[in-house]
């Protein structure tokens, strides 16, 4: 019988799909089971036309993504690419056509996923390096209200906590905020934030997200936190009159105390033009160190270093009905949140090794 084909396992040409003879091997003629002279087992020959496994592939030439993706040593991915420009035509096509959802507040949830949250995402996580701490303290499921400070000039402490409850939180859950009035009167940025699944800072709309199962926040700061002088940073301002606990308590959802360091320093007011910002429409007009004065420059803020600290909730749901019409109880409550995140504010700022690190 003439000598078999065998395809050994550490040759290469077999994968390369060449059509060079493989090379042939000769039994041994050791002892009485075939073994090899040397004492080592002799080759396993195939039948003929039987077909040949191919030789398994190392662990190390193949690595699995998490998306699915074979890569191999070099990085290279099969599919990936391609699947990712097919669903950004997928997502155009919808876009074009209408063909996607909003809710009876405006909030488009694909493209707050999609478009927003990726633009954002850069800023929290590179520019601002965001630190996430307490985030097992925002329930999985269900209503709550987060209440946290508010500063920074602009508004981008709201959106830094956008990111961070969703991209932070197991279930990636989403952050409807409660905005002034000045937002939905702005062009382009009233779109936007009804996009993005913000609504008015009203309590209706407060008290309808919250019953649905939302995750709601709200800043009862207003503009007198955001645009406080920068030698009050830190310092809470007055918290109204506790409509937000009144929501709270209607809907039976926990409140969330959330403390914010590292927006305060990114724009540092040391000045309003007051006279410009009644002329504008504006509660103020900040002068910043940067701003007027180096024009558009002057509008980049800090690169500050942000931590965002969520508290143990506080329950409301073991609260009578009508506990939400008690002026005292009301007071009580606001005021314990008001502290919490006070005293959370002063214990972050002392752990802080600087502004920017």
């Amino acid at each position: 019988m003439a000598d078999a084909k065998v395809i050994p396992f550490d040759d290469d040409r077999s994968r390369s799909g060449g059509t060079s003879r493989p090379a042939r091997r000769r039994t041994g003629a050791g002892g009485p089971g075939g073994g090899r002279g040397d004492g080592s087992a002799a080759p396993v020959s195939a039948l003929p036309g039987a077909q040949v496994p191919e030789p398994p592939v190392a662990a190390e030439q193949v690595v699995r993504e998490p998306s699915g993706d074979a890569v191999d040593a070099e990085g290279s991915t099969g599919g990936g690419w391609e699947r990712r420009i097919a669903g950004g035509l997928a997502f155009l096509r919808r876009r074009v056509t209408g063909d996607y959802d909003v809710d009876e507040f405006g909030y488009d949830k694909e493209l707050t996923d999609q478009v927003l949250m990726s633009a954002l995402r850069p800023l929290a996580d590179k520019y601002f390096r965001v630190e996430v701490k307490g985030i097992e303290n925002i329930p999985s499921d269900g209503g709550a209200l987060i209440v946290a400070n508010h500063s920074g000039t602009l508004p981008l402490d709201g959106l830094m906590l956008q990111v961070a409850v969703h991209d932070n939180h197991p279930a990636e859950r989403h952050l409807r905020l409660l905005a002034a009035d000045l937002v939905f009167h702005l062009p382009v940025v009233n779109e936007l934030a009804r996009k993005a699944g913000h609504t008015l800072a009203c309590a209706e709309d407060a008290q309808r997200l919250l019953e649905m199962g939302e995750i709601v926040g709200v800043m009862p700061e207003g503009f007198k936190g955001i645009g406080k002088p920068f030698g009050e940073r830190y310092k809470l301002q007055r918290f109204g009159r506790g409509g937000f606990v009144s929501t709270a308590l209607r809907a039976g959802a926990p409140i969330v105390p959330c403390s914010i360091v590292g927006a305060e320093e990114i724009y540092p007011m040391i000045g309003n033009a007051k006279t410009l910002a009644r002329l504008l429409g504006f509660p103020y007009f900040p002068i910043t160190p940067t701003f007027p004065w180096l024009g558009p420059l002057g509008a980049l803020p800090l690169p500050t270093k942000w931590t965002i600290q969520f508290g143990e909730p506080i329950p409301t749901d073991g609260y009578p009905p009508e506990a939400a019409e008690d002026p005292m109880l009301m007071f009580n409550l606001t005021d314990q949140v008001r502290e919490q995140i006070q005293h959370t504010l002063y214990k972050l700022l002392v752990q802080r090794r600087s502004v920017f690190f």
